[in-house]
């Protein structure tokens, strides 16, 4: 080699050194569905599903997207109301008013005695069902005594079918649960699914007895045909003695693998395991270097392509002390597989923080090209003043739903 091939050479490796250590296999497309607020109520819960193009009630040639949002009670403390849908059929350039849901509006409920109560469904999550052609959407059910939710309660996990024909979603059932005290208290609140090639659904839930603290999660087979979600066998339960144990768990395969990820009062945590229902011991969620991931206390959902594999999270340590539980800004990096730690190189804001949490999230597998993470800005702060909207106004907070889409370059 010449002495001028060895100097382009150590010049190639220079410049070279200066590119970023990753590149992204996606690019970030940030968009707004709807914003703004009344000062009473804020959108929460922006998730969606997907229906392909040519199914009945999609006369577009893009994908159907169906997103489910729902009203908070900004004076109180997850007083939530029904399920309203919005729709795009030109891949989120514009997007239909939101509707409320009759189906999803409060019903009287009992329990323990007392005949006033209400329930109704939240924490829902639609998806697409390749095997029935059904959008269908899960969730829990929440009981109010005198519009607050009362403290020892049951719960179920409800699930809704969509017919885009009509724009409705069907009134809502419960999963028929086995005979068991652990399931008197149990949902899919805020989960991510995964449907298997023959039609079953793996389903994470989290249950306790009622009126204990800890809850455990645990993954359901269930069947559907399209009409009937039916409960078939559940895996292992996992739960830790640490404040409220493990709630709020998603589900993501690649390959042959199914990843579990899991919220806990302290720090997330995740698991693995090779047929789906049973799972190895969690361990807590950390970055490639050791260091704990710093997500507590909120959830983290899964975004996947081919064999890859990326968390959606929040964390600390991102100048977001003054952000209620530091859940914003809404953060994504790829996932080791092996080693089940988070890469830190690869970590790239995905929502930006404006004072407004954003730890309740969705993901939507629009097509083989795009992925969306789907979010709201939750206008309630940190204490002690959590219904002082005026200050999350000051930071640039607006109840945007955000719909962040990522393009897939490969």
């Amino acid at each position: 080699m010449t002495v001028r091939s060895l100097i382009i050479l150590a010049w190639l490796c220079f410049f070279t050194s200066l590119l970023p250590a990753d590149e992204a296999p996606f690019e970030i497309d940030l968009t707004v569905a709807t914003k703004g607020f009344d000062g009473e109520k804020c959108w929460v819960h922006a998730r969606a599903g997907a229906i392909p193009a040519g199914i009945p009630g999609n006369r577009s040639e893009n994908p159907l997207v169906v997103m489910t949002l729902q009203k908070l009670l900004l004076s109180g403390s997850d007083v939530f109301y029904a399920l309203n849908e919005m729709r795009t059929s030109d891949l989120g350039e514009t997007w239909s008013a939101p509707v409320e849901q009759k189906s999803f509006s409060r019903v009287p409920f009992s329990y323990a005695g007392k005949t006033d109560l209400e329930m109704t469904v939240c924490d829902f999550w639609p998806k697409w069902h390749k095997k029935s052609g059904t959008l269908l959407g899960t969730g829990h059910t929440v009981v109010y005594e005198n519009n607050k939710v009362m403290k020892v309660r049951p719960r179920s996990t409800p699930w809704s079918t969509y017919d885009p024909i009509t724009k409705t979603w069907s009134p809502w059932k419960t999963i028929e649960m086995p005979d068991s005290l652990i399931f008197e208290n149990v949902g899919a609140g805020c989960v991510q699914r995964v449907d298997l090639e023959n039609g079953d659904i793996l389903l994470p839930v989290y249950c306790k007895k009622i009126g204990e603290k800890q809850y455990s999660v645990t993954v359901l087979r269930c069947s559907f045909d399209g009409t009937d979600l039916t409960y078939e066998e559940h895996g292992n339960l996992m739960t830790i003695p640490v404040q409220r144990g493990f709630v709020e768990p998603s589900l993501a395969q690649v390959s042959d693998n199914f990843f579990l990820t899991l919220r806990n009062d302290e720090s997330g945590y995740v698991t693995v395991s090779t047929d789906g229902l049973h799972y190895q011991e969690p361990k807590k969620w950390s970055f490639d270097d050791g260091a704990e991931l710093g997500n507590y206390n909120t959830q983290q959902h899964w975004v996947t392509h081919k064999n890859r594999l990326f968390l959606v999270y929040n964390r600390k340590g991102a100048d977001n002390d003054h952000v209620f539980r530091h859940r914003a800004p809404l953060f994504i990096a790829e996932v080791d597989k092996e080693k089940l730690h988070v890469i830190r190189e690869t970590e790239k804001i995905l929502v930006p923080e404006k004072g407004a949490r954003l730890g309740n999230f969705g993901v939507t597998e629009v097509s083989e090209n795009e992925t969306w993470v789907t979010v709201t800005e939750w206008m309630q702060g940190p204490a002690p003043h959590h219904h002082d909207t005026q200050r999350l106004v000051d930071q640039g907070a607006d109840n945007r739903v955000w719909i962040a889409k990522l393009k897939w370059k490969e």
